[in-house]
This record gives structure tokens, C-alpha cells and sequence, in this order.
């Protein structure tokens, strides 16, 4: 999935059985004690409009229940005492111990508020049973039902058609807090689950609505055949995710939750299975969907298309699992033959030759290992591109990751540590470069912000590594200790610009996200980079950027309204060298050029390529990288395919844009 997206699924529709649930039968027990204490008063406390409303209250410290004759007394009683159970109505009566609220109905009990039309509470058998406009808020979560059916002895029940919308961001955090008198106010913006307008929350996916005709609750065990998701606040209609089988499990302090094969639904005509098999979400931890089929194409080191399938995630230990995708290389078991590998017994920065691929060839493995340690984050990445034995050395590359956010200086700052077994670094001209082995420490921070419509992004990083890697002028494999000191400056300057007039989108957009700010914009680029090196090398430039955007159209009509046109030079002023070729400074002059246009509706072209304008370069007038694609872009997700020929690699883009 694309990386500018946060890709957060979290399935908690059952929120209701929070409410239910956080009511203990024994609290219920003692106030059924004080019946015999049950008096109806007048309260001159608090004023009301509705002088026929009534309140219940049941207070867990004492031994008596007060029914009010006050609507005020509901948000009043709130603000200062969580634990009291409050359920006020227009109407109220008791018969055989079994109560009856009729006309909004409002219940609150430990921070959680609850509306019906009509609730029914049968004290004896524990019983409660609430219809028609069920409403039930948790900050920013909020839901709907038509009808609740629950037993607080047996811990069963159901909820019917059952409707909500969910911030993912605040989920744990909102069901273990209190409820606010702000939150009563937040039902009537709430109640339209699809937006008439909505701003576009870039890089994360935080709001979903969801829909289940029924969900059923059995214990701490909650359970529904079908639940439908969507980012799509506007019309539930662009994406939809449908989970089947989805159980989710309340333990303390995290959800866990499972389900069996599910649908990525595209206009409600192009389905797409995925699973999310078994996960846990906690307040420490983020829940992420997974599209589980994987189409690729990597010719360097599978010999061209591939196709995976990703396992459920395996649970190793404590707050650790393990991602499997198992690959099978399409192209290398047609051609019966591999160029990915050296001769046997060279060095590994030797020439790839033909090989005659064995039966093990035609299968890979891509591994993934994630945990969380001591606030560290932990990431372990493997790829092995044969199943032969005699190849392992040659067909495996593995990253290991160990990182955490810390503060220094007053600010915050990524702080990582890092293992490197054979990776392949692209740099331009010189083309790719392999490190054979590696480790090191980084220290890194990055800040955006925006000064008279000017946008600023600043990036530092302070850099201590051990590398093993290709030489520079030879293929031989040298080992030196690197530092490194980089800082860069991107700056957009608006030239001649249309802003928007406002930052929302309705139903009219129909393929972005946000609305467009057209005209001709001045991007410019300042870095600066000093390494040195064990032996005495050393390296250091100065590169400078100037160049012209230009974007115009709405991308709102069906065809060609939309063109970003976008020209970047970059000069680096260098001098030393290093000791490695991935890292040296080479191409002194390079032309970036892009351009994305829309074809028709939705589709969308978009190229990139880096022209090298270096005199004394061999690759003097060449393209040293480039990237072409071709998207269905909607306004709440973007899917397409790519190839680099660069790299002679490609696959399938993917990504959900977020509102609020």
C-alpha cells in the first residue's frame, strides 16, 4: 500500500456492548435493594422547559432511587458524578418491577450517553430493552440502531441495523473517557453520517462510517455476519470494505478481533478479496488492513512478474507477529532460466549471469516482523528470491529496524538504530550499487510549516554507520566507518496562484480529494551534506534547485481538466570523494520533469523522469530514473499500475484518502 496513507481498518462497530457492558449486574443489585426507598420530590435546583419530564436516578454510593421531575437534573447529575445511572425520559412508570421510558429517552452511565425512543427495564431478570432512534455517543465515536435487546445476567444479546461513524485515532481513548456536557451538543452534527461537505486529512485515514444489519453480543464476544466500512463520508458509495464473519473480543485495555474472507468494493461493481485475519488493537498499537494478493515486477532480482499472497499475521510473543507472503516468480518459471544471480562462487558484486533455474527458483518468501518494545519500535524485514539451498546467500536481503521518537533540544526528534544485509541502492547515473553489510545509528527530524502562503519543509539527520559495500572504481567489496551530516530546505513560493475559495469538497468532486489550487508556483530546493570516512576520505556538496509548477483545470469535468507541468534543476557544488560507489556525489547538473494529466474521468497519466545534464557524464542527456503510471484517481482512494525502467520495476499502486 502507499505510504502516504495511514491505511488504519479498525473494526468496532460493537462500541454499544461498551456501554452495556460497563454496567455491573452486582452496582444494579444494590439499588434494586432500595425500592422500598423510591420517592417522587420536587426539585427547585434546576429549571426546566419540559415540566413533564421526568429523571431517573440510580446512585451506586447510596441506597435510595430519586426520580426527578426536572429534565435539568440529566447534564447537571453528569458533570459531578460519573458512576451514577441516570435514565430520564417524558414518561415514566413501574409495574411489577419492571420500568417503562417512553419519549426521549436519555441514559448515562460511566461517561457513555444513551438515546432511545423507548427503553424497558426489567430489574428482576436484568433485562434491558430500548427501540426505535437508538443513539449512543463515546466522544468521538457515535452510533445508531433501531433496536437493543440485553441481558446483564447471561451477558447476551443483539443490536439491529446498526449504523455508525468511528474516529480510529481516539477509539481507545474515547472509551475509557468521561462524558463532557460538549458531547451532548456534538449528537445533532452527528446524526447525518454522510457529510455535505468534508476536508480532505492528508496522509491518514482516521474517519469511517459502517453499517451491520445485525450484531450480536455474547460475553465479551461480539459478532456480526456482515459490517461494511468506508472513508467515503459524503456518499458510502466510492470504496466500501465488506468483512464477513467479523468477531471481536473486548480484553483489557485492547480489542482483538478476526474474520474470514473480505471485499475492497469499487463503485459498488469490482470487488476485490483481502483479509485481515486475526488482530489486536490496544492503545499503544494501530490496526492496518491488508490487501493479501500481490501483483509485482522486479526483473533485477525475480526475473520479472510475480504474484504473492500474504498469510494471516502469526502472533511470536508479546506485542510481536509475523507477516508471511510466499511468492511464486511467473516469468522465471516460463523462461526456465535465471539472470538474478552471480556465477556460483563469485563475489556477490560479479556480473549476473544466465542460470538454469531449478524447481526451488520459481518460489520466494517476503517476511515481516513488527513489535514494540520499551516504547522501541522494532521492524524486521526479509526477502529470499530462491528456495534453493545453494543460492541462499545470494537470494536473501534483510533490513532490521529499531526506532523510537525522542525529545532533544526542546524538540522532537526520530531516533533509530539499523541492520543492513544486502541492499540495492539506486544513485542515478552510476546506476545501482549494492552494501553488502551494515549497521549504524540515526538521528533525524523533519518540520512543515507555512509563512505569507510560502510552504516550508526542513529535514535534518546526523548519520554513524559501519558499511560493507561496493567499492567505488572496482566491483571489490571495501568496509569503512561513515558519518554524515545532512540538512535540506524545500520551499514552494506562490507566483501567480488561485486559491480555492474554500478547503472543502461536496458530492461535485467526484476524483480529488481537495479542491486545487491553480496557477504557476516557485519551487526551490537548498541542501547541504558533509561525509567523511575511516580512512581519511571525505565528501561534501552544496545543491540548489529552481524551478517553475504550473497546474490548471478543476479536475471536476470528464476530460483533460486537470495538467500539473512541473521543471527542476538541481546544480551540487562537490568536492571529495567516498570510498563507496552508492553514496558519491556524481551527476552535478540534473533535470527533473513531471507531468500528470488527466485522461478521461478518472483516469489519470502521471510520468516523472530525472534527465542527467552533466557534461562529462557517459549518461550526458540520459533519463538516470523515471517512473511512469497510469491511475483511476476518485475523490476517497487513487489505484493504478506503474513501471520504473530505471530499475526495471513496476507493480500496483493503492492508496485511501481521508476526511473529516
Amino acid at each position: 500500500m502507499n505510504k502516504g496513507i495511514s491505511k488504519k481498518l479498525i473494526f468496532i462497530s460493537f462500541l454499544f456492548t461498551n456501554f452495556i457492558q460497563s454496567i455491573n449486574p452486582a452496582d444494579l443489585q444494590k439499588n434494586n435493594k432500595a425500592d422500598e426507598n423510591l420517592f417522587f420530590h420536587q426539585s427547585n435546583l434546576f429549571k426546566s422547559n419540559h415540566k413533564n419530564s421526568s429523571g431517573l436516578l440510580l446512585n451506586n454510593n447510596s441506597k435510595k432511587i430519586t426520580l426527578e421531575k426536572n429534565s435539568g437534573l440529566f447534564l447537571a447529575a453528569i458533570s459531578e458524578n460519573q458512576n451514577e445511572l441516570i435514565i430520564q425520559s417524558d414518561k415514566q412508570s413501574e409495574i411489577n418491577n419492571v420500568l417503562f421510558a417512553e419519549g426521549n429517552v436519555s441514559v448515562s452511565y460511566k461517561g457513555k450517553l444513551l438515546r432511545a425512543d423507548n427503553l424497558i427495564y426489567d430489574k428482576l431478570n436484568k433485562k434491558i430493552s430500548a427501540k426505535g432512534n437508538i443513539e449512543l455517543l463515546f466522544v468521538d465515536q457515535f452510533f445508531k440502531a433501531s433496536h437493543l435487546e440485553y441481558s446483564f445476567i447471561s451477558e447476551k444479546g443483539y443490536l439491529l441495523d446498526v449504523q455508525g461513524s468511528i474516529n480510529t485515532n481516539t477509539l481507545m481513548d474515547d472509551l475509557s473517557s468521561n462524558f463532557s456536557l460538549s458531547d451532548s451538543n456534538k449528537i445533532e452534527n452527528l446524526l447525518d453520517f454522510k457529510k455535505k461537505e468534508v476536508l480532505n486529512t492528508p496522509n491518514k485515514v482516521e474517519n469511517w462510517l459502517f453499517l451491520a444489519d445485525k450484531i450480536t453480543i455474547d460475553g465479551k464476544k461480539w459478532k456480526s455476519k456482515k459490517a461494511i466500512f468506508s472513508n467515503d463520508l459524503l456518499e458510502f458509495k466510492q470504496v466500501k470494505l465488506a468483512i464477513n464473519s467479523l468477531e471481536v473480543i473486548s480484553e483489557e485495555e485492547q480489542l482483538r478481533f478476526k474474520s474470514s474472507l473480505n471485499y475492497l468494493i469499487f463503485e459498488d461493481k469490482v470487488l476485490i478479496p483481502f483479509w485481515v485475519g486475526d488482530r489486536t488493537i490496544s492503545n499503544s498499537k494501530e490496526l492496518e488492513g491488508d490487501i493479501r494478493w500481490t501483483l509485482g515486477y522486479d526483473n533485477l532480482d525475480k526475473d520479472g512478474y510475480f504474484i504473492g499472497r500474504k498469510f494471516n499475521p502469526i502472533d511470536i510473543f508479546d506485542d510481536f507477529v509475523i507477516d508471511l507472503e510466499p511468492q511464486f516468480l511467473i516469468q522465471r518459471s516460463q523462461k526456465g532460466y535465471t539472470k538474478s544471480f552471480v556465477k556460483k562462487n563469485q563475489s556477490i558484486t560479479s556480473e549476473r549471469v544466465k542460470r538454469e533455474a531449478s524447481f526451488e527458483d520459481y518460489f520466494a518468501l517476503k517476511s515481516q516482523i513488527k513489535g514494540q518494545k520499551n516504547n522501541w519500535d522494532i521492524e524486521i524485514e526479509n526477502n529470499l528470491n530462491s528456495f534453493d539451498d545453494e543460492k541462499f546467500s545470494d537470494a536473501l536481503r534483510s533490513k532490521t529496524s529499531l526506532s523510537k521518537e525522542i525529545n532533544f533540544l526542546n524538540s522532537k526528534w526520530d531516533k533509530s538504530f539499523y541492520g543492513i544485509y544486502r541492499d540495492r541502492v539506486w544513485n542515478g547515473s552510476l546506476g545501482e550499487a549494492e552494501i553488502y553489510l551494515g549497521y549504524g545509528s540515526v538521528l533525524k527530524k523533519e518540520n512543515t510549516w507555512i509563512v505569507n502562503g510560502i510552504k516550508k519543509r526542513e529535514f535534518l539527520s546526523f548519520g554513524l554507520a559501519n558499511i560493507k559495500a561496493e567499492a567505488l572504481n572496482t566491483k571489490s567489496l571495501v568496509n569503512n566507518l561513515k558519518g554524515n551530516l545532512f540538512y535540506s530546505l524545500n520551499q514552494k513560493f506562490p507566483i501567480s496562484t488561485v486559491e480555492p475559495e474554500k478547503k472543502s469538497i461536496d458530492t461535485s468532486y467526484r476524483y480529488i480529494p481537495e479542491p486545487i489550487t491553480k496557477g504557476l508556483s516557485l519551487n526551490t530546493r537548498l541542501e547541504a551534506s558533509y561525509s567523511f570516512y575511516e580512512n581519511g576520505d571525505h565528501q561534501e556538496h552544496l545543491g540548489l534547485g529552481v524551478g517553475p509548477e504550473l497546474i490548471f483545470g478543476n479536475f471536476k469535468n470528464k476530460s483533460f481538466d486537470y495538467t500539473r507541468l512541473s521543471f527542476f534543476p538541481l546544480y551540487k557544488l562537490s568536492s571529495g570523494e567516498s570510498v563507496f560507489k552508492f553514496d558519491q556525489n556524481y551527476d552535478k547538473l540534473t533535470l527533473k520533469i513531471a507531468l500528470d494529466q488527466q485522461l478521461f474521468g478518472p483516469v489519470i497519466l502521471k510520468t516523472s523522469g530525472t534527465l542527467n545534464l552533466t557534461n562529462d557524464s557517459d549518461d550526458y542527456g540520459k533519463f538516470i530514473d523515471s517512473k511512469i503510471s497510469l491511475n483511476r484517481k476518485k475523490r476517497s482512494y487513487e489505484v493504478g499500475i506503474f513501471y520504473q525502467p530505471h530499475n526495471k520495476a513496476g507493480g500496483i499502486s493503492f492508496a485511501l484518502f481521508g476526511f473529516k
